[in-house]
């Protein structure tokens, strides 16, 4: 609670300015914004409240010289782990629930009235659109308009194998519902080996698997998107060749990997402090601290460099816990000695 008011009164001081500009209600400040803003920073920052309650539990447990008694009572260590394991088992569920189902959700509230009244990122128009919207068809858009769904100088080609078997070129594109376009002063031509069938015509209705929403897709909708929403999405984006789902696949991985964090951060935690230290517990809260903020700032970093090509989604998602994991197993071995 202390950690999450923190963050609210810092993030309400740097957009203090902005709800005053746009004229936003308290209602909408509170219910749109910093309502679903408490368990999106609560997900962000599980690892550091699980280390930092794992550290306090422990220490306190060493300092009063209970793990020694269990263990001279022929408790081994790894039995003493077990309620530990426990406990991290019951908080990766609860994790991948709220990160996978729940979050999504109230952050698609949060990005709404980001979008409103503090940072538009949501764009209204596309350029140089380019896709596989059917096996075998590709569709290019040169500009198209969100708000009226109108496009401008467009291309469907359809392939058999890697023969050009038709292409339609049209002056303009438009949706009107149930995945139904129409074109129009189109030009239809149908290739026949040499062979050439040429279709000229003011309008021209056709059937595409696409609606205007999938064009202006960004980075941001990954965060609004359901574990099972973001798999179908990435798994369609792959099978029509798009080249804009690095963020996508970092944010499906990072559903499993963030959750899976509390083993390890229970882990490195009772490690670090089962054994009674002169000084008490400062020491260890300290360090742990500072390892949490490490493992934060990895896990950002990381995703920067997937989304810049440098490093695959995967590893960008399970890197900070491969590592931090290697940390933990000696220290581990260790102290069960």
């Amino acid at each position: 609670m202390l950690i999450l008011s923190i963050a609210i009164v810092f993030d309400l001081t740097e957009k203090m300015d902005d709800f005053f500009e746009n004229q936003v209600s308290l209602q909408e400040i509170i219910f749109d914004y910093y309502l679903p803003f408490i368990p999106y920073y609560m997900n962000m920052f599980s690892s550091l409240f699980i280390f930092i309650s794992v550290i306090f539990f422990t220490s306190k447990l060493a300092g009063n010289s209970e793990i020694i008694a269990i263990q001279a009572a022929g408790m081994s260590y790894h039995r003493l782990m077990l309620p530990y394991a426990v406990s991290a088992a019951l908080l990766f569920v609860l994790g991948f629930f709220l990160g996978g189902w729940v979050i999504p959700k109230s952050s698609a509230r949060m990005l709404h009235f980001t979008d409103m009244y503090i940072e538009h990122f949501t764009k209204e128009n596309a350029r140089n659109i380019q896709m596989e919207v059917e096996p075998g068809k590709v569709l290019y858009i040169e500009s198209f308009q969100r708000r009226s769904s109108i496009g401008y100088r467009c291309s469907l080609e359809e392939f058999n194998g890697k023969t050009l078997a038709s292409r339609i070129t049209a002056d303009r594109i438009y949706y009107d519902s149930l995945y139904y376009w129409h074109l129009d002063r189109f030009t239809h031509r149908i290739f026949d080996g040499m062979h050439e069938t040429l279709h000229r015509g003011n309008r021209l209705d056709i059937t595409l698997p696409i609606t205007p929403k999938e064009l202006f897709i960004t980075a941001k909708d990954a965060e609004q998107m359901t574990t099972p929403e973001l798999r179908a999405y990435i798994e369609r984006q792959r099978a029509r060749g798009a080249g804009n789902v690095k963020a996508f696949e970092v944010e499906y991985h990072k559903r499993w990997a963030s959750p899976l964090g509390a083993f390890i951060m229970t882990l490195l935690g009772v490690t670090m402090s089962s054994r009674k230290v002169r000084g008490g517990m400062g020491k260890n809260l300290g360090i742990g601290t500072v390892l949490t903020a490490a493992y934060i700032l990895f896990s950002t970093v990381s995703t920067t460099f997937s989304v810049n090509n440098v490093m695959s989604p995967f590893m960008a998602a399970w890197l900070p816990n491969l590592i931090f994991l290697a940390i933990s197993i000696p220290l581990y071995i260790r102290a069960s000695k």
